[in-house]
């Protein structure tokens, strides 16, 4: 009688599994296609990018108060970063696919999963080589960085490291979507097919229901454009960070479930709907956490050191009554000036929002105010500024107001031309991309793997 373990295949090496991939990602046009279409994007953003700062620069030399407002994180890291975005969205998870896709074309997958890896271990070490293939596709815009620098501009690092992270995870976002499309499609052009429509459909939603209140509001941020606002803003929300990573992990596993080759459909089915709940209930944790760190250096998402501690003792519900719409201009600043930081403040704070504007014909009296409720004291204003409405706060809580502080954002005006960067990113890099890429492909196939482990096609 044979025993138990004589049935147990042994595990093998993760190392090798990981060279493959590696090696196959980097082998494939998909990638080296993808950088050399980055390079000029990425460069005539930053030029650009760069020549609107410096004249608003020109301006700002002469007014300290017009310099506060220059922020290379506004100026510089978000324009540059944007075009890269665009690329990633539309050109990356053709990236992925080729990492999963050509596999199943070329029947190389079912020997794949005959070696002793657990199918999770495949996706892994395929998660593995999108996380390299996008490190490698963010060397025009890393570089970019490195230029500004070497310009003399200004880079705050708990920002900027903010937007990169911010970035790696709709990386990997795009990426968990192409290997998902790739794992369900017969080919890769029906995997990139159903990839473009998640990506752009994202935007269609994005601009379609911007704007709007209760359902539409919540569709709205489904969009993955959602997911780099609030870095965009040198925000790190951990309900953001938790909401993005359940949705990247949901797709893996999806990609896990749809993978193996001779699994029945009706399982597949099933599991699947078992990966659609864990999205679900972890996007509604996320929804719940109200943490977040402010990391822009002009402090744009909070308010003064000492209004944030003294906010923070304000222990009682804090609800506040907004008739307004959504779509009002005084609603949007109020959001951004004062409601998204009293969210963030305040331990308890409720608020309520009118979903509908009253007709031009019939206009409401009530229209337009703000009603703060605190224990059982309140008040109501139509100011949207936070000089007047966190006095008003303070009295309704019997607090003294702080003293105001001396240290303001000085902001980083810069008087520069870029335009001789443009010799990188139309020249230089391309070129060095070439050869990488030559360089690559003398190298001798990698067929070592399959022959390790003893499987014959």
């Amino acid at each position: 009688m044979h025993s138990r373990e004589a049935y147990v295949r042994p595990t093998a090496p993760f190392v090798p599994l990981l060279a493959k991939e590696l090696r196959e990602v980097t082998a494939g046009r998909a990638l080296w296609t993808m950088l050399l279409l980055v390079c000029p994007l990425v460069g005539y953003s930053f030029v650009q990018a760069v020549s609107l700062y410096s004249e608003s620069s020109a301006t700002a030399l002469q007014s300290p108060v017009l310099a506060r407002s220059l922020s290379p994180l506004d100026g510089i890291l978000v324009p540059t970063f944007g075009a890269f975005y665009v690329a990633v969205t539309l050109l990356f998870p053709f990236v992925a696919i080729r990492v999963l896709g050509q596999e199943k074309e070329s029947g190389a997958l079912r020997l794949l999963v005959q070696l002793p890896y657990r199918t999770s271990t495949l996706i892994a070490a395929k998660f593995c080589a999108v996380v390299a293939a996008w490190l490698m596709v963010s060397i025009p815009a890393l570089s970019a960085l490195a230029l500004w620098a070497i310009l003399g501009g200004h880079l705050a690092a708990p920002e900027t490291l903010n937007l990169l992270f911010g970035h790696l995870l709709y990386g990997l976002l795009a990426g968990a979507i192409g290997l998902l499309a790739a794992a369900i499609s017969d080919n890769s052009a029906t995997a990139a097919i159903i990839a473009l429509a998640v990506t752009i459909g994202s935007w269609v939603l994005d601009f379609t229901l911007a704007g709007r209140s209760g359902l539409s509001a919540w569709l709205a941020q489904m969009s993955l454009t959602q997911t780099l606002r609030p870095f965009e803003q040198g925000l790190l929300s951990a309900g953001l960070v938790l909401g993005t990573t359940a949705v990247i992990g949901g797709l893996a596993a999806l990609t896990i479930v749809w993978l193996p080759p001779g699994t029945l459909r009706r399982a597949k089915i099933i599991r699947s709907a078992c990966c659609v709940l864990m999205i679900l209930a972890g996007l509604g944790v996320a929804t719940q956490l109200r943490a977040s760190v402010d990391l822009s250096k002009d402090r744009r998402n909070s308010f003064s050191p000492a209004d944030e501690r003294l906010l923070a003792t304000l222990r009682r519900p804090l609800i506040i009554r907004v008739a307004l719409a959504v779509e009002d201009p005084r609603y949007i600043d109020l959001r951004r000036n004062v409601l998204a930081k009293l969210e963030r403040a305040v331990p308890d704070v409720t608020v309520i929002l009118a979903s509908e504007r009253p007709a031009a014909a019939n206009p409401s009296d009530d229209y337009g105010q703000i009603e703060y409720r605190y224990d059982d004291r309140t008040d109501v204003s139509r100011s949207t500024s936070p000089r007047e409405i966190l006095p008003l706060l303070y009295a309704l809580a019997g607090a003294q107001p702080p003293a105001p502080g001396a240290e303001e954002y000085p902001g980083y005006p810069l008087l520069v031309s870029a335009d001789a960067t443009l010799l990188w990113f139309f020249g230089g890099l391309p070129l060095l991309i070439v050869l990488a890429w030559w360089r690559i492909r003398r190298l001798p196939p990698d067929k070592g793997l399959l022959a390790h482990q003893g499987v014959k096609p």
